[in-house]
């Protein structure tokens, strides 16, 4: 029989060899449909991301559009402007541009631009990117614009995979190490978390070809981080309940099933929890965030899968001697430990319930001031923790031309009111000057340059008043007008899917924990994390950080990922406690128990999930770096305040009313065997 069991184990292994060779070519064409244009990240509907798509069906296609900057703090030389003059004609006459290149000069001399601009690109990144690489060689001053900037971006999210992976791996395999103390335990968890993101970009590839999601760097890197945080909180809880079954079964086989049985319904739900949560993203009109959802969805749920089966496969295939040199042998007890520091938490939760919960809640309020100091919208110059070569341009160029508007405003019309649309441009205020550009297929296009700095107030007001005076049929696209989109947009989707979130996530939890009360509890307790690390955020992002702006989509994103993997860890606190419950103890000391037995794995996998995110902080984007540790904070928040401090003192309050309306609500308490003798139950 045991010969049998073992059997089955190297079965699911030779079923993982077949899945994985199977998925690897899909796996490896990833890369290939990562796509970070600005239409893959701008909102479906919104007047710039119409821009994009028609202009890439002009004369030409998509043009890319840079601006080479000359500069001398000194003022520039006849000799500077001479240069200046032999390397644009250089580069004219290497590419096709869609009109020659005319010195711009700033007032005080210092400072000459050139615009140019070329369809020899098209929509193809990599002709893009060589085409900038191409005119920074044969130019010596600065080269930005979009499409500088664009493949600054470009380079920088391609460069993320391999650190960013890197990155995690060793962090996971460190926190790991010291969790197990164990030379060999650590790599079973970590082997299978690879696995599973390998599994979880073949998927997203298959999704990509199958719906046409967009697929772009930040969804990638964000899917990876969450595979092996989630994937390694999985782990976590499996491997510590197979550890209390070895004591008790002799068998491994027969341990690991008893193991599934116990937490398995557990790490289901939560997991099935944060998939949905992440699928509610595909309510939003940002294309970024519709392409999270499914994404961040996959990664989740590839590492459940994998926690759920290769894991157990190995871990009977490997047996005891895995867990050497603390081998937990049959009929064994574990070593009596100090009090634990959760035993500790739940005591001065338990003994003084309401000034406990009132404190707690008084801190959380009082963090979540901080989102009022939270700087104003990050803008594309600031997006990089670094300067690239982009950023200096633009930088340049504010100081030179600060009256000036130094990326143009692009407008689509319909060639029959062309002329028409023209003239009330150029009538606009704001406008600097206006010129008709290619046309085709119905449409022309025209090049406005503002008379404000690009991102300015000034702009800003220019951009809406072109939008309200033109009306509907002609679309105001640009890089400036694409930020403007992509913050009115985020705050459209912030009041669509936020109260998605909640909804869907409170259903689920009642269904679950078969009660109204338990749920509010822990949806009100994921909302003030959440506002409470935002405001911490606010009270770094810019003195210590140094980050110039907020993402517009910080809020949003934040929000999705700390209550999908807030209540993630509710789930697992709470169907503890209602186990307990069933077992006989009233909803106080079930909570204290239920804090007592899971208390150090959710800690663990809490920190495990903290640090995961954290390796964003040090990515070279700021949008990832704000994401990562408002993130972080709030698990560490939700792992070591709100799960052992509000929610038990609630639910000590509380009593067995935090089960109604269920059947537990009204259950008196049974003469249940004592809890030294109860059989653990749930993770």
């Amino acid at each position: 029989m045991e010969g049998r069991k073992r059997i089955v184990g190297w079965g699911v292994l030779a079923l993982w060899v077949i899945v994985i060779a199977l998925a690897a070519p899909l796996a490896g064409k990833l890369g290939d449909v990562q796509r970070d244009r600005a239409v893959d990240y701008l909102p479906a509907s919104a007047d710039s991301t119409q821009v994009a798509k028609i202009t890439e069906q002009l004369p030409g296609g998509d043009s890319t559009d840079l601006v080479l900057v000359y500069h001398r703090d000194g003022g520039l030389t006849a000799a500077d402007r001479a240069t200046a003059a032999r390397e644009v004609a250089e580069v004219a006459a290497g590419h096709p541009l869609t009109s020659p290149p005319r010195p711009v000069p700033s007032q005080d001399g210092t400072t000459l631009l050139y615009a140019v601009s070329s369809t020899e690109p098209g929509t193809d990144e990599v002709a893009r990117d060589a085409f900038v690489h191409d005119v920074r060689e044969k130019v010596s001053g600065e080269v930005g614009g979009p499409g500088a900037l664009a493949t600054d971006a470009s380079e920088v999210y391609g460069s993320l995979d391999g650190p960013l992976l890197y990155t995690t791996v060793a962090v996971v395999a460190v926190l790991l190490i010291v969790i197990y103390r164990s030379p060999f335990l650590w790599l079973v968890p970590l082997v299978v978390a690879g696995v599973a993101d390998f599994m979880s970009m073949a998927v997203t590839y298959a999704l990509h070809q199958g719906f046409d999601i967009s697929v772009s760097g930040q969804s990638t890197g964000v899917m990876t981080i969450l595979v092996f945080g989630a994937g390694t909180d999985y782990a976590l809880l499996l491997v510590s309940r197979y550890r209390e079954e070895l004591r008790r079964v002799p068998r491994p086989y027969d341990a690991m099933v008893a193991a599934l049985r116990g937490c398995g319904p557990a790490v289901l739900a939560s997991s099935g929890t944060v998939a949905l949560g992440m699928l509610c993203l595909l309510a939003a009109d940002m294309n970024s965030s519709r392409g999270m959802g499914p994404t961040a969805a996959v990664g989740v749920l590839c590492a459940l899968v994998a926690m759920l089966t290769l894991l157990p496969a190995l871990l009977v295939v490997l047996g005891r001697r895995v867990f050497w040199p603390l081998i937990p042998a049959y009929g064994s007890e574990p070593k009596a430990a100090r009090r634990s520091l959760f035993a500790a938490m739940g005591s001065s939760a338990g003994r003084r319930p309401l000034p406990v919960l009132l404190a707690g809640a008084a801190a959380l309020a009082a963090l979540a001031l901080g989102v009022l100091n939270l700087p104003g919208t990050l803008k594309q110059e600031d997006s990089f923790s670094s300067t690239p070569e982009s950023v200096a341009a633009m930088k340049t160029l504010a100081a030179a031309y600060p009256q000036l508007g130094t990326q143009p405003i692009t407008l689509i019309a319909p060639d029959g009111s062309s002329a028409e649309v023209l003239e009330r441009v150029r009538a606009t205020e704001g406008v600097a000057r206006a010129e008709r550009g290619r046309s085709g297929d119905g449409w022309s296009e025209i090049s406005v340059v503002a008379a404000h700095a690009p991102q300015s107030a000034g702009e800003t007001a220019t951009i809406r008043e072109l939008r309200s005076a033109l009306g509907e049929g002609v679309y105001v696209g640009g890089p400036s007008a694409e930020q403007l989109d992509m913050a009115d947009t985020s705050a459209s989707d912030q009041r669509i899917v936020i109260p998605l979130v909640l909804v869907v996530v409170l259903i689920v939890l009642i269904a679950l924990l078969r009660s109204l009360v338990a749920p509010l509890i822990l949806v009100a307790a994921v909302v003030a994390v959440w506002g409470a690390a935002l405001g911490i955020g606010g009270l770094v992002f810019e003195g210590i950080f140094g980050f110039e702006g907020t993402d517009t989509g910080l809020a949003l994103l934040s929000f999705v990922f700390l209550v999908a993997l807030g209540v993630d860890y509710g789930i697992f606190l709470m169907h503890r406690m209602r186990e307990e419950c069933l077992n006989g103890l009233e909803a106080g000391p079930a909570a204290l128990a239920a804090l007592r037995t899971t208390g150090g794995v959710i800690a663990s996998a809490g920190l495990v999930l903290a640090a995961t995110f954290a390796v964003l902080v040090n990515m070279p984007m700021v949008q990832l770096a704000e994401l990562g540790f408002v993130i972080a904070v709030g698990v560490l928040l939700d792992t070591f305040l709100v799960r052992t401090y509000l929610v038990t003192s609630a639910s000590v309050l509380l009593g067995r009313r935090v089960w109604w309306p269920g059947p537990l609500a009204k259950k008196p308490v049974s003469t249940a065997r004592s809890e030294s003798e109860r059989r653990p139950v749930g993770v």
